[in-house]
């Protein structure tokens, strides 16, 4: 057994999505001669609320280390600049004792990437950063000189050549997310890199029976067609979204009995009242007969359960063609008709059509996103016909095992190989 220390600051019980990273590896990376340590910081310095039941989804025989953080100080309040010196001292101590074979840092926290660098230089380790979520990033507003977002973005682009200079891997959850960092790098030419989605994990829906959790957001209706979005908007995606509240605004009667249920999509994690979807849904006279908000994060298990008493998964993508939305991967496990909006170039328009989970309306980016709007009733249309005939037995579970949570590990430790020989 070769020894992985993974050093993510969030770690179950937190409920934020980037969590179930770090928790797939390590159940699986044993299974491939790699035995994982994680250093994360103690849930007592998080921020959100704290999901206990993720607990219960780690293996038994999992490793976790944890240390303090400082409390937030204005503005700062990034758990992994919060934590950053905890965690380097932890790390240093454990690398320098304990032998490790490498050091794997997920980000974000993007600042948690810099103590890969300072932890090679301090120890030898050899690491490398994966892109949950691209670092270097356009947000909108970032082009207002001095904003928030303006300086977030020329932090970003100060601090990640400083952070990969040394990697020796560099992973993402696809190759859009750290294909631009060679291009900025160009001296990591020699790098190990590769994608690998977020992965299913069967065992997480299987769980659900024994926890006795009920739905409480909403209740099953024989009547209506119940679509279920879960999970952060992201800001590429609103386009597409005006397009579809737009097209189903002009054909009521082709969505009267159509209810799509967005659950923590709010603007703060933790604020029943910070609505994201709202506007848009009053906006084109859709709220609180079709469409339905729940602005705030509910635990990921949760999530399931309401899953599974809707009748549809809805997967909404953004304009950006390197999004993988993770969901696509919990919405064929848990065997309901999938309906996406996705980018034509997204990874998940292919696992949805050719798994026979779902039907997918295409389009091709920012400029094309007047399609969706033309070809969403009929292609709706078209959906309710599939859904009416839907046989989750059809479903090419087979095909859909590449993109399982072991698959994606077993990538992981070949990539992990590579790296330290």
């Amino acid at each position: 057994m070769k020894k992985i220390l993974i050093l993510y600051p969030h770690f179950p019980p937190s409920n934020l999505a980037g969590v179930h990273r770090p928790r797939l590896f390590a159940q699986h990376l044993p299974a491939f001669g790699w035995e994982p340590v994680i250093l994360t910081v103690h849930e007592d310095h998080y921020e959100e609320p704290a999901d206990p039941n993720l607990v219960k989804l780690l293996p038994k025989d999992l490793r976790v280390e944890k240390v303090k953080a400082y409390k937030r100080w204005g503005p700062l309040g990034d758990i992994g600049l919060r934590a950053f010196f905890q965690l380097y001292k932890k790390a240093k101590e454990m690398i320098l004792e304990e032998k490790f074979d490498f050091l794997y840092i997920p980000i974000p926290s993007f600042y948690c990437a810099l103590l890969g660098r300072r932890l090679h230089a301090a120890t030898g380790i050899p690491y490398g950063i994966d892109y949950i979520d691209p670092w270097v990033h356009r947000f909108p507003g970032s082009e207002k000189m001095f904003s928030r977002h303006w300086f977030s973005t020329k932090l970003a682009k100060f601090l990640e050549p400083i952070a990969v200079k040394n990697a020796s891997l560099i992973t993402g959850v696809a190759e859009g997310y750290y294909r631009p960092v060679l291009e900025r790098n160009p001296r990591l030419k020699n790098i190990v890199t590769g994608a690998m989605p977020y992965g299913g994990e069967a065992a997480d829906h299987e769980i659900i029976s024994s926890l006795n959790i009920n739905p409480y957001l909403f209740r099953p209706k024989n009547e209506k067609l119940q679509l279920v979005y879960a999970g952060a908007m992201l800001p590429k995606a609103y386009g597409p979204l005006e397009e579809i509240f737009r097209a189903m605004s002009e054909r009521p009667d082709a969505f009267n009995d159509v209810e799509f249920h967005f659950i923590g999509t709010g603007k703060k994690t933790d604020d029943p009242e910070s609505y994201n979807i709202k506007p848009l849904a009053i906006q084109y006279g859709l709220w609180g007969n079709i469409v339905f908000e729940y602005p705030a994060r509910i635990p990921y298990l949760d999530v399931l359960v309401h899953l599974n008493i809707a009748d549809v998964a809805f997967i909404l993508g953004s304009t950006e063609p390197h999004y993988t939305p993770s969901k696509v991967y919990q919405a064929i496990l848990s065997r309901k008709p999938i309906l996406a909006v996705l980018h034509r170039e997204s990874s998940t328009v292919k696992v949805i059509e050719e798994s026979r989970a779902g039907s997918v309306l295409p389009f091709n980016g920012e400029n094309d996103i007047r399609s969706i709007y033309a070809d969403f009733p009929a292609r709706f249309l078209e959906f309710r016909n599939f859904v009416s005939t839907f046989d989750k037995a059809r479903v090419d579970t087979a095909l859909f095992s590449e993109y399982s949570a072991y698959a994606v590990t077993k990538e992981l430790a070949e990539l992990l190989n590579k790296a330290v020989g």
